[in-house]
C-alpha cells in the first residue's frame, strides 16, 4: 500500500486526491472504500495543516500584541507626571490594526491617563486576537479527530478485504 501525497495540497479536488492512492490492483468493494478514507483523510491533513499555519501566524501576533502592550506600560511609567511621546512604529501598530489611542490635543504625548485608554486598547486586542486562536484550536482539533476517523476506517476497510482476499485464495 502507497500513498503518493505529492503535489497534493490543501485545495486538492477529492479526484486528484484518490486518483494519488495506489492500493494495488483490485477492485474490491472494501479497497475503493478504504482508497476514499484514505483520501478524505489527507484532506482532513490538509485543512489540519492549513489551520496550524493560521495558528501560528495569529501567536505571532499575540506575541507582537504582548510586546506593544509591555511599552505603553513603560511609556505610561516614564510618562510618571506629565507626559511620553507615543513612537510611531507604536502608532503605525494602532492605526494597522484599527485600534483607537487617546488624540487628547491632537498630538503624540500622553499622559499617564491617556497610556491608559491606550494599553485598554491594546489588550481588548489582545483578547481578541487569543480568542482568535481558540476558535482556530477547535477547528483543528475537529480536522485532526476526522483524520483519525478516516484513518481508522481506511484500516478497517483494508483488513476487511485482505480478509475476503485470504478466503477466496484458501477457498474458505
Amino acid at each position: 500500500m502507497t500513498t503518493n501525497t505529492s503535489g497534493v495540497n490543501g485545495n486538492s479536488a477529492l479526484t486528484e486526491i484518490l486518483n494519488s492512492i495506489d492500493l494495488g490492483p483490485t477492485d474490491s468493494i472494501q479497497f475503493s472504500f478504504a482508497k476514499l478514507q484514505m483520501a478524505q483523510a489527507q484532506i482532513c491533513k490538509n485543512k489540519a495543516n492549513d489551520y496550524m499555519k493560521q495558528i501560528e501566524d495569529v501567536q505571532a501576533e499575540q506575541k507582537e500584541v504582548a510586546a506593544m502592550i509591555s511599552r505603553a506600560r513603560q511609556l505610561q511609567t516614564d510618562a510618571g507626571t506629565g507626559t511620553s511621546t507615543m513612537p510611531a512604529d507604536m502608532k503605525k501598530f494602532f492605526t494597522d490594526h484599527g485600534l483607537a489611542w487617546d488624540k487628547t490635543d491632537n498630538d503624540d504625548k500622553h499622559n499617564k491617563d491617556e497610556w491608559t485608554f491606550n494599553i485598554q486598547s491594546l489588550t481588548n486586542y489582545q483578547e481578541s486576537v487569543s480568542n482568535q486562536t481558540q476558535t482556530l484550536m477547535v477547528y483543528l482539533q475537529d480536522f485532526i479527530s476526522q483524520y483519525n476517523s478516516y484513518t481508522q476506517g481506511a484500516t478497517s476497510m483494508i483488513d476487511k478485504g485482505a480478509q475476503v482476499l485470504t478466503s477466496v485464495a484458501t477457498g474458505r
